[in-house]
């Protein structure tokens, strides 16, 4: 028996690897695709490059496990029934729930660290590849300036040089257009000939230039009225352009960690109870500004407002007090500015209503966008064992190995999982659904999984099942009648 646990588990492990490593690789190609303008022309170096793909690919893990165990399951099974070895080990009387037991066990630890790797690896792989894409993507490309092209990346100037000589290095008709002094002063610099370098520390570029002329225009305050230009010959001068914005700087963790992505369970529940109180406490100050304004609508201080000569009705009666009968008794000049003064009143309750509705739903969305990454920590464990509940006993039905089948099978069953588990996203964090809708996609794969799980264990097909011999038959007499 345990010269067969044996041969499963070598069966199954190798393409879980595999699979885990291809999917990985895959979303990596897609994500360097999606963000290859932001690393290609900056100068970054090796290990910069290489920080941001190690995260990025720690970051793929929730959705490349899923499938890896999916189709590993389904490869192994496939194989084993198509060689006849679950039939050869049915009759040394192991039963599939025996033989599928090392991998349900294997599939069970995978379960755990899933949720250990979810809860504490991924919040800090995915913060460290946060600041990392932000890094890379607002750091200016790297000091490259071609000849007959117009270069103005460094902060208020415009560079360019006409040639540039690649053995020597010496640029040729170089012109400089300087605008950090604007709007009080521009400069055009003309030179020959000239050279460039950066300083050993890298912060600063260095032009050395040869037999030219500067021009400056200097203008007044209010930038109305312009003196002649100012023109200076010089055979040599030396500028000195900071390259400090084109470093690579790391950012603070701090101003990363408020997001939902960098928190682990315990992390995500108190900053979902603080939320919730403070959404509780701009009701209760919502609430008690509104109910005093109605009352001003209402009663005493909106009739206090007008400025009429007839009676005003005591506070105390005020809860008593008929105001239709005391309107029809005012003159038309106190009534329109009775009126006047509810209608403010009034649209300036509207208003409240209005900012606060949005109020409301941008702390709906919040608090529900930290229960989707609550949720999932858990849903994206348990997928593992769910998919393996559907594709272990699936392989082991349709009885076909090798590459194709279990990879056309495993594709759909995944695509479809991501579809219902977006869908159930999508609803939670719009409100339709409240957190428990993230539990939708388990619900709707866990039966599949057993059916299938019973299907197989009982010997049955799809094949010799009632079901499908009726579905069968009534196909033929649809087509028959047709």
């Amino acid at each position: 028996m345990k010269q067969i646990d044996r041969h499963i588990l070598r069966s199954f492990i190798g393409p879980l690897l595999l699979t885990f490593s291809i999917a990985v690789f895959v979303l990596l190609m897609q994500f360097v695709w999606k963000y290859i303008d932001d690393m290609v022309g900056k100068g970054l170096s090796v290990g910069v490059i290489a920080e941001l793909l190690f995260y990025a690919s720690a970051t793929f893990v929730p959705m490349a496990l899923p499938i890896a165990v999916l189709f590993a399951s389904i490869m192994t099974m496939g194989n084993l029934g198509e060689k006849y070895e679950l039939i050869a080990m049915k009759a040394g009387g192991i039963s599939l729930r025996r033989a599928m037991l090392p991998m349900t066990l294997v599939v069970a630890f995978l379960t755990v660290v899933a949720f250990y790797f979810s809860n504490n690896v991924l919040p800090a792989a995915t913060l460290r590849y946060r600041m990392t894409l932000y890094d890379v993507t607002r750091k200016k490309p790297a000091v490259n300036i071609r000849p007959s092209e117009y270069y103005d990346e460094i902060d208020g100037y415009v560079i360019r040089i006409n040639k540039k000589d690649s053995e020597t290095g010496i640029l040729s008709d170089i012109v400089i257009y300087d605008h950090s002094q604007e709007p009080k002063q521009s400069s055009i610099i003309l030179a020959e000939k000239g050279t460039m370098q950066t300083s050993p520390d890298g912060n600063h570029l260095i032009f050395t230039l040869y037999n030219g002329h500067s021009y400056s225009e200097e203008k007044d305050e209010d930038n109305s009225i312009s003196r002649p230009f100012t023109s200076i010959d010089f055979k040599e001068q030396v500028l000195t352009f900071d390259l400090s914005s084109f470093a690579f700087d790391k950012s603070d963790k701090e101003s990363f960690r408020s997001n939902c992505q960098m928190m682990n369970v315990s992390q995500l529940d108190s900053t979902t109870r603080h939320l919730k109180k403070e959404m509780s406490r701009r009701y209760a100050d919502f609430t008690s500004a509104t109910t005093s304004k109605l009352s001003l609508y209402q009663r005493y201080s909106l009739l206090d407002s007008t400025n009429t000569s007839h009676p005003k009705p005591a506070k105390q009666a005020a809860s008593a007090f008929d105001f239709s009968n005391y309107i029809s008794q005012l003159s038309p000049d106190d009534r329109t500015r009775v009126l006047n003064r509810a209608r403010s009143i009034a649209d300036q309750i509207n208003s409240d209503f209005h900012v606060y509705s949005q109020v409301m739903k941008s702390d709906h969305e919040h608090i529900a966008r930290h229960y989707v990454v609550w949720y999932r920590k858990y849903t994206f464990s348990i997928a593992c064992m769910v998919l393996f509940l559907v594709g272990a006993p699936f392989g082991s039905i349709v009885r076909k190995g090798g590459l194709g089948m279990p990879l056309v099978a495993s594709v759909l069953f995944f695509v479809l999982y991501y579809v219902i588990d977006m869908i159930d996203e999508k609803s939670v964090r719009g409100g339709a659904l409240n957190e428990y809708g993230m539990w939708i996609d388990t619900l709707v794969f866990l039966p599949i999984g057993l059916l299938l799980t019973i299907y197989a264990t009982t010997d049955s097909s799809p094949n010799n099942s009632r079901w499908f011999i009726k579905l069968l038959s009534f196909m033929e007499r649809r087509k028959k009648h047709s």
